[in-house]
Formats: structure tokens, C-alpha cells, sequence
């Protein structure tokens, strides 16, 4: 039983342990974080783009109904609403606030306060759970600086935000080790941890769940009893599953998003030593970046140099004066080490990589890739066994010496010599957050005036197809209008209920309908020149609208008259042909690999017109005569040309010869 000093020294690692993550929160991101009035940074993005998803998920919610399921905002994915959990939005918050909202503040972001929250308890937690395997106060509250700035965390903070609620995987663990130590299994904490899990991100509950499966196993076997522990995991189940819906994960069908299937975002074989973050960041002083193959970015694992040194140093200990010690800690944990083999093969996945190389594809049921990719994202099922590494380490040093101010003092320098090695990476997050704060980091594409002369105008937003260019910005721009839309930025959605919506407003313009509530944007050229020939006549402006890295197709109802700057192209008879942006083994953006002297159009009346009768095409000044013109393949029109590499093409406006001329 645990001795009033014992509960005393728990209660106060857990308060100082908290102390730490928030002064880790504040020497790297500051105070502005916290003022939910600056939505600077999840505007303008921070490190990515995805923040800008989570705020506008955040922002359509707000804007929403009350409804039941929690968290459906009814105005994203127009008309069947769309679960904020899949904008990452954090459903347990924005539910939260969004009861609160006519309290708050017309600007808002809870963002920043629930980062503090993740990092005080990912500090309260990590001192506990050192705390369990050490004396004292200073080996486990030095340690726990090794969880506060945990790369792996830092790598998703604010950036994936609801990930790093990673403290999760640290009271799971804690919840094992001290069921294990007291020969309990059924902790309130542990039960609820569950649950809370799928309010802020389903990721975390196959780690969580993990670690309790192997407590309850190891609970059971050891005592023979398997009913009360099976009952206490039905309950939580339930329970979870029921928080699950009362929240709205399992909304709609969210049967659309990423084409990355399970294993595109495996975990590369070097990952524990490879200090490659996101866009570039090298997070080791010491180490340098290693290659990566595809998605490998996502399953980031790197351990810093100070945890690798330990664990070496602890290895070769081991292995010449205690070799039987690591058998006996595997056999005793058994259960545990069952569960983070599984969890290390998930995450290294059927795909097989080693640094630039993809070494094995694994044979997997197209039903088990279907089923994996449920959580495709598999590399960040490491975690669990991340963290116990960085335990492992920190644990293994302390009792390299019998003398306690030796242990303090071998532990302080490999907490000295981590957080030296992640200097630039600390460094750099705090820089990037400083950028966000003073202009976007990820400038808006919305530049042209034709966006101010359209606010105000529609009630909706209608894609026709494929991802509108710059997504996130659009999608902020229809939530601060109080606008709907059914563009698909959310992480998964509905792609069936979206792709009949779509039908019916093609079917419409091809009738000459148009809503005049209702602003229409092309992704695809294509797309737009056949849609836009029975409505170009009815008042509304339809064209091209330029941006700095691409470039929308509009039909918008009612601003035929408007005076748009040079950004906005009209449709006209001076509308220009361009190439068709396709690619496959044969085609490269819309020129025939083989030859280089074919090009081919998405079949369109207007480009029917342009190429008929026409003898030449020009571009730049330079004129290049039509050899022969093919419409055999049903969509698109392919045109060989006199030339010599007609790749001189891409992206360039072309204009018409024609004979009569």
C-alpha cells in the first residue's frame, strides 16, 4: 500500500511534471498562442496548411445548427454535413465551445489552449510515469524533459494539432506499469482515457487500447480470471464507441480523401535515427537527415541522439554483466512486448522500406489493405513503443550507478545532451510560429478582386470537380461569408453523396439552369468548356481566374457587368486553347511522349470551333501547323503537329489559324 509520502511525492511530480510542459509550450511557441482572439497563425498556416484545416472546420461548425450527433456542420459537404472530426478539429472542443459560442468573441481559436493542455499533461504524466521506476524528485522530473520535447510531438504540434494530445500514449502506459506493480487492472483513469481518445483523434485509440489489452491479458492469465476483465473491456468499448458516435466519427460515409492507401505512410527502417522532419527540418545538431521513400515522413520517429546513446550504452551494459536481465524484463512484460511487436509491424506496414529504397512488398488481402487503411497513416502506431524507448533510455541510465547523485548527474547529461542535439529543430518551430504570427506563411491564392466582388453574392460554393486549388483559403473565405459549399477539404468525406450532387448541378447547366445563389468553380479546364457553353449567354461571368500557383474556372451568376481585374479571363471567342494537363505512360502533361509531336484538348465545343477549319497553331509568336486532327478517342480531341518537341506548349496560351483567314 501506498504510504502518505508516497502519495504526496505522486501528487507533486505530477504538479512540477505539469510545470515543465507548460514552460516547454511558452520557450517555444510564446504566449500568443493563447490570446483565442489571433487566429493569425491557423489562417496563414503554421509549418503546413493542415491548421487552416482545422479552423475552418471549426469555423463551418460554429456557424452550424445544433444538431445530434455533436460536431456535424451542416454547411461543409452540403447538403448531408460533414463531422468536424474530419477536419481534425478536434470534436471534444469544438462541441465544447461551439454550446458556448454565443459567449465568445466573434474571432475564437481554442487551438492554442488545447496545445498548452496537451503539453501539461503530457508533463504531468511523463513525471508519474518516470516516477513509478525511480526515487526521488530530480532523476524523474529531469527525465521528463525528455517527453516535454519529445520530437515526435514537437514535430506535430500545431501542425497536426489534435496529435499531440500524445500524453494518451504516456497515461496508458502509466495506467500498465502501475496495474502491473499492484496487480490491478481496473483503473477509473484508464477507463475514461479510452474513451476520451476518439473525442480527440481515433488515432490514438488502437495504441491506447493496446496497452490496456496488455494489462488485462496479463491481468487474467495471471490470475485465471477472465470475466471481470472481459466485462470492464466490453463496458469500455461500449462506451467508447458510444462517445464515438454521440461525437460524430462515424457520420456519413467518409468514403473519399487521400488515394494513399495503408503502407504509403509506413514507418522507414531508419526512422529512429533519421532526424528528417517535415518540409525539410534536420531535428539532430549531430546526425545527418537519411533518404525517405514516399509517405515515410508521416511515421517520423526520430529518437534524438541522447536517447540513442543511452539505450546503446544500457545495451552493452546489459549484454556483458546482466545477459539474461532483458529476457527476464520481455518475459515479465510479455504481453506488452506482444503488443508492440504488432503496433512495430503495423507501422512498418506491408511495404518495406530502408532508407531510398523500398526493399519488400509483402504480399496483404486487398481486404486487409482496405481494412488497415482505416488508419492509413500506420507509422504512427509506433508511438507506444517510441515512448517506452525514451523510458527504457532514461530508466536504464539512472541505475547505471548505485550512488543517487551519480544517477542525477548521468541522467542530467543525457537530458543535456537530447536537447542540445534538437536545438534546430525547437529552433525552428519557434521561428516558423513567429512567421505565422507576422504575415501567412502559406500566401492565399485569393488575390484577385474578382473574390471581393463575389462576396456577399452566393449563399454556396459548388466544386464541380476534383480539389479546388488552394482548398483551405477557399474554405476560410466561404466561412467568414457564412457561406456553404461541398468542397471536399476535410480529410475523408463522403465521395458518392458528393459526386451525385455534382451530377445534378452539371445536369442543370447543361439544361441552362443556374442558381443564381450559387458560385460555380471548375479545378479541370476541361470540365469547365463543356459545362459552360448553355449558360454563357445568362448574365453571368464565366472564365478563368488567375492565381499565383493556379488558376480557377468560374461561372458566377449575376456579375456579366462587373469590372474584374487582369487576374479574371473571360470566356469569350478571344478565350485561349490550352493543353489538357494529362499525364499517364504514354501522355506527359497533355503531349505524346513518343512522338513529342502530338497534343491533345479535352473535347469541348469551344475547342471544336477553335480546331475546326483551323490549319496551325500559334504560341510565343511561333507558328506550328496542324498535321492532323484525331477526336476517334471519345473526350478528347488529339492534334499532331509540325514541330519538334511540342513540351514548348505546356502551359501556354495557344491560339488558332484558320484557313478561311
Amino acid at each position: 500500500m501506498p504510504t502518505a509520502a508516497d502519495k504526496r511525492r505522486d501528487r507533486l511530480l505530477l504538479f512540477f511534471g505539469a510545470v515543465l510542459g507548460a514552460a516547454a509550450f511558452f520557450l517555444v511557441l510564446g504566449l500568443s498562442p493563447l490570446d483565442v482572439t489571433n487566429d493569425a497563425f491557423c489562417r496563414g498556416g503554421y509549418i503546413e496548411k493542415d491548421i487552416q484545416q482545422h479552423y475552418a472546420g471549426w469555423l463551418f461548425y460554429r456557424q452550424s445548427g445544433f444538431t445530434f450527433p455533436f460536431c456535424i456542420a451542416t454547411n461543409i459537404n452540403t447538403p448531408q454535413g460533414l463531422s468536424v472530426a474530419y477536419t481534425d478539429s478536434i470534436p471534444l472542443f469544438a462541441a465544447f465551445f461551439r454550446m458556448l459560442s454565443t459567449l465568445l468573441p466573434d474571432t475564437f481559436q481554442y487551438f492554442g489552449w488545447f496545445t498548452l493542455l496537451c503539453l501539461i499533461l503530457q508533463g504531468a504524466f511523463g513525471a508519474r510515469l518516470l516516477g513509478l521506476f525511480t526515487h526521488g524528485y530530480a532523476v524523474p522530473l529531469l527525465g521528463d524533459l525528455l517527453f516535454v520535447f519529445s520530437p515526435v510531438l514537437w514535430e506535430r504540434v500545431l501542425r497536426h494539432t489534435s496529435l499531440a494530445a500524445q500524453f494518451f500514449v504516456l497515461a496508458a502506459l502509466y495506467y500498465y506499469f502501475l496495474g502491473h506493480r499492484t496487480g490491478r487492472f481496473h483503473f477509473t483513469g484508464l477507463f475514461l482515457l479510452n474513451i476520451l481518445a476518439i473525442t480527440v483523434h481515433p488515432y490514438f485509440l488502437p495504441m491506447t487500447y493496446g496497452v490496456t489489452f496488455a494489462l488485462l491479458l496479463h491481468h487474467a492469465l495471471h490470475t485465471r480470471r477472465f470475466v471481470r476483465p472481459v466485462l470492464w473491456l466490453a463496458a469500455d468499448l461500449a462506451l467508447t464507441l458510444a462517445a464515438g458516435w454521440t461525437f460524430g466519427v462515424f457520420y456519413g460515409t467518409a468514403s473519399g480523401g487521400s488515394d494513399a492507401l495503408y503502407g504509403y505512410f509506413g514507418m522507414n527502417l531508419n526512422s529512429l535515427w533519421n532526424p528528417a522532419g517535415v518540409n525539410g527540418v534536420d531535428w539532430s545538431l549531430f546526425l545527418p537527415a537519411q533518404n525517405q521513400v514516399g509517405g515515410n515522413y508521416d511515421a517520423f520517429a526520430y529518437l534524438g541522439v541522447g536517447v540513442l546513446l543511452a539505450l546503446a550504452v544500457c545495451a552493452l551494459v546489459v549484454v556483458i554483466r546482466h545477459p539474461r536481465r532483458l529476457f527476464d524484463l520481455l518475459r515479465r512484460h510479455w504481453t506488452l512486448s506482444a503488443v508492440s511487436l504488432v503496433l512495430t509491424l503495423f507501422a512498418v506496414s506491408h511495404v518495406v522500406t530502408a532508407n531510398g529504397a523500398t526493399l519488400v512488398t509483402l504480399p496483404l488481402p486487398a481486404a486487409f489493405i482496405k481494412l488497415f487503411s482505416v488508419f492509413r497513416s500506420g507509422g504512427r502506431m509506433f508511438w507506444p513503443v517510441y515512448y517506452l524507448l525514451m523510458l527504457a533510455a532514461c530508466i536504464g541510465v539512472s541505475r547505471l550507478f548505485k550512488r543517487k547523485n551519480l544517477c542525477t548527474a548521468a541522467v542530467a547529461i543525457l537530458v543535456t545532451v537530447q536537447l542540445v542535439d534538437l536545438t534546430p529543430g525547437l529552433t525552428q518551430r519557434s521561428q516558423a510560429f513567429a512567421q505565422a504570427q507576422r504575415s501567412e506563411a502559406f500566401p492565399s491564392q485569393l488575390t484577385s478582386g474578382f473574390w471581393q466582388q463575389a462576396a456577399g453574392r452566393y449563399t454556396t460554393i459548388a466544386s464541380m470537380d476534383g480539389l479546388q486549388n488552394d482548398a483551405l483559403h477557399l474554405a476560410l473565405y466561404a466561412a467568414d461569408l457564412g457561406m456553404s459549399t461541398n468542397d471536399p477539404f476535410a480529410a475523408r468525406y463522403d465521395a458518392q453523396a458528393l459526386e451525385d450532387q455534382r451530377s445534378l448541378y452539371r445536369q442543370e447547366l447543361s439544361e441552362g439552369i443556374l442558381r443564381q445563389d450559387t458560385l460555380y468553380l471548375f479545378a479541370d479546364e476541361g470540365a469547365f468548356l463543356q459545362a459552360v457553353e448553355p449558360v454563357k449567354d445568362s448574365g453571368a461571368w464565366c472564365g478563368r481566374i488567375d492565381g499565383d500557383e493556379g488558376s480557377w474556372y468560374v461561372i458566377a451568376p449575376g456579375m456579366g457587368d462587373c469590372v474584374l481585374d487582369s487576374a479574371c479571363i473571360p470566356y469569350d471567342e478571344n478565350y485561349p486553347l490550352r493543353l489538357a494537363d494529362y499525364t499517364d505512360a504514354l501522355w506527359n502533361q497533355g503531349v505524346l511522349d513518343s512522338t513529342k509531336k502530338t497534343i491533345c484538348f479535352a473535347d469541348s465545343p469551344f475547342a471544336r470551333r477553335k480546331l475546326e477549319n483551323a490549319e496551325a497553331i500559334t504560341a510565343s509568336g511561333q507558328t506550328y501547323a496542324i498535321l492532323e486532327v484525331d477526336d476517334s478517342d471519345p473526350g478528347w480531341l488529339m492534334v499532331t503537329l509540325d514541330i519538334n518537341d511540342a513540351t514548348v506548349l505546356w502551359g501556354q496560351e495557344l491560339e488558332t489559324i484558320s484557313c478561311k483567314n
